[in-house]
């Protein structure tokens, strides 16, 4: 078994999508259209990774009340400061780098247009 897909539903699918592709490089592996029932969901792709994070766009719905159970996903990179810098400059809502308790900063969260928060972590 393996891991497939995190799925996470988007009020506005063209900023969700500008915001993944912008932000970490995501491609789009592969979109369903269901017209009838109001939907699309539309998969990415890291480059060189095959698991997806699936957008789920509900058409005219005005957005979703995270709660207190979603956590985050998270996205490792080698250079994370390097990464941190760039989202920035860019603009994006970010926290400081972190680190845990006794340990060099080795990560930091980002927030899509959603409210989902991503914590950017270093390779191990």
């Amino acid at each position: 078994m393996k891991m497939a897909h995190t799925c996470v539903r988007v009020k506005d699918l063209d900023a969700s999508l500008a915001f993944y592709q912008k932000a970490f490089n995501f491609e789009e592996s592969r979109r369903r259209d269901f017209p009838d029932a109001k939907f699309t969901l539309v998969y990415l792709t890291l480059p060189d990774d095959d698991y997806e994070l699936e957008l789920t766009y509900n058409y005219d719905h005005p957005g979703y009340d995270l709660g207190d159970g979603y956590g985050h996903i998270a996205i490792a990179t080698e250079d994370v400061a390097a990464l941190h810098e760039k989202h920035v400059a860019e603009g994006f809502d970010v926290t400081d780098l972190k680190g845990l308790p006794g340990t060099p900063p080795s990560y930091y969260f980002i927030k899509d247009p959603d409210g989902y928060k991503i914590e950017v972590i270093r390779v191990r």
